[in-house]
């Protein structure tokens, strides 16, 4: 049984799709914070079968939660306070995101004007695409969540 201790006060994101913890860490700039971050791959799941599980010892103020409700909104965030859960955020999926998604259209303003913000906004909910606030190009998230219908 593998033993990974508790966090005193940060969150832990829980309910990843398994093998999407890197990816979140990269995209999320965990990397970049000065705290412990435990990435625990392919763990049990009831759910989901497999998961994974990424825990931080930092203030939740660190995490940019649009940008995890834009990779996946499924995922649960426990703030931690004094060895307890305190709160579950639930994620959305964001509006609109910026600097996020880079647009793919050659003749967008976006690939002229290099200092211009790449700005996506949610078109459709329900199938989860963006497009491109200047050119209408548009975004589907490749490692969306399949939902097996029977």
């Amino acid at each position: 049984m593998l033993n990974i201790s508790g966090i005193h006060e940060g969150f832990v994101l829980d309910h990843i799709q398994a093998g999407m913890s890197l990816q979140i860490y990269h995209d999320l700039k965990l990397d970049k914070l000065d705290c412990s971050v435990a990435i625990i791959k392919n763990a049990k799941s009831n759910k989901m079968g497999k998961k994974d599980i990424i825990k931080v010892e930092c203030p939740i103020e660190a995490l940019d939660l649009d940008i995890l409700g834009f990779i996946d909104h499924n995922i649960t965030v426990n703030v931690i306070k004094g060895d307890r859960i305190v709160e579950k955020k639930e994620l959305k999926l964001p509006k609109q995101v910026k600097n996020v998604i880079k647009c793919k259209n050659p003749r967008c303003v976006t690939s002229i004007e290099q200092e211009l913000d790449q700005i996506f906004i949610l078109a459709d909910e329900e199938k989860e695409v963006y497009r491109c606030k200047y050119c209408e190009e548009k975004y589907t998230n490749p490692n969306r969540r399949q939902i097996k219908v029977m």
